[in-house]
């Protein structure tokens, strides 16, 4: 094959492939914005706004998750980072600590068994508004990290078609500068074997 044609076919694919690279990563892009604005719209309704490192709830966290909710302290939750702290070290310890480790299911079922028990009966309802804001939260931050892949996805792909790029464009030129008749692999490369002696 000659270099020229060999050089303007593979430089074509490059520029198909940056192309699709740029359509992809503009895609991932638009996915990325979509679902960081949702969050955060979603987030930002509902007012939620971390302890200070000052308010007794915050000091009747245990150390760990202290730690993790005093990276927020006093901020209002709008991202899915934030979401995830509040629902793993906030709410989640809350919840551990009214139903003595016992989940909505375990209460509801000792609750059921338990009619005439008021007390029980509020603490499910507690329990159970707790478990549904925390698993909405989690959901946001899924949807979130969704979002967070898409982003350095699109990066990745718009990295990708800037390199096909500069490389279709280098080939394009060097397509131009060599002979018609050069061919992609020299007849040098694969010698005619010499004769046998007799």
């Amino acid at each position: 094959m000659r270099r020229k044609t060999f050089d303007l076919l593979v430089s074509t694919g490059g520029l198909v492939m940056a192309a699709v690279l740029l359509v992809a990563g503009g895609l991932l892009m638009w996915g990325y914005s979509f679902a960081n604005n949702q969050v955060r719209d979603q987030l930002v309704a509902q007012k939620i706004v971390f302890p200070a490192k000052s308010n007794p709830e915050f000091k009747a966290l245990p150390a760990s998750d202290q730690a993790a909710m005093g990276v927020y302290a006093g901020q209002s939750l709008t991202t899915g980072a934030q979401a995830k702290t509040y629902a793993d070290h906030f709410i989640a310890v809350h919840l551990f600590e009214m139903g003595h480790g016992q989940t909505y299911a375990q209460l509801s079922g000792k609750s059921l068994t338990q009619p005439k028990n008021t007390a029980l009966a509020e603490l499910v309802q507690t329990v159970f508004r707790g478990t549904t804001l925390r698993s909405m939260l989690l959901e946001a931050y899924g949807f979130w990290q969704m979002g967070q892949i898409a982003l350095y996805a699109a990066i990745a792909s718009f990295i990708g078609a800037g390199l096909l790029l500069i490389l279709s464009i280098a080939g394009l030129f060097h397509g131009r500068r060599v002979t018609a008749e050069t061919e992609v692999f020299s007849k040098a490369a694969h010698p005619t074997p010499s004769p046998a002696h007799s």
